[in-house]
């Protein structure tokens, strides 16, 4: 049997192989009750006390900007980062902050995700970019 990779660990290498990736459509955050079906689509789900957190796509910008308070991009970071790696997402929430953009991370098995206004996803990725080439931290 192989061995499983568990990711990479190192800071620099991870903020270096940062490659972040938008995907095309924008994504909507939203609460249900607990006991209600969740989409088959969805992205992702957290189940909390209060209710269902779930993360969709969505097909028809202009529909959703009138049923959903917020719009958010999904950037994927496409280094293979480790669940024990430390100080990825501090330096990530830095650089964002100092550009006063939000982000909402979700870091899954392989890779963490980016969840950042829709309107702003070029500057955002743009301020990735600058993070891993080491121009500006």
């Amino acid at each position: 049997m192989n061995a499983v990779a568990i990711g990479e660990t190192d800071l620099q290498r991870l903020l270096a192989g940062l490659a972040p990736e938008l995907a095309a459509r924008p994504r909507a955050i939203r609460s249900q009750p607990t006991g209600e079906a969740v989409p088959a689509d969805a992205i992702m789900l957290f189940r909390e006390q209060e209710g269902t957190t779930i993360i969709v796509a969505v097909d028809d910008v202009a529909v959703a900007d009138t049923q959903d308070k917020a719009l958010w991009a999904q950037i994927t970071l496409r280094i293979h980062s480790s669940l024990e790696a430390v100080g990825m997402l501090a330096a990530i929430a830095s650089t964002l902050a100092a550009r006063d953009i939000p982000c909402n991370a979700v870091s899954a098995y392989y890779h963490d995700h980016l969840f950042v206004p829709w309107a702003r996803r070029d500057e955002a990725i743009g301020a990735l970019r600058e993070l891993s080439d080491g121009t500006r931290t």
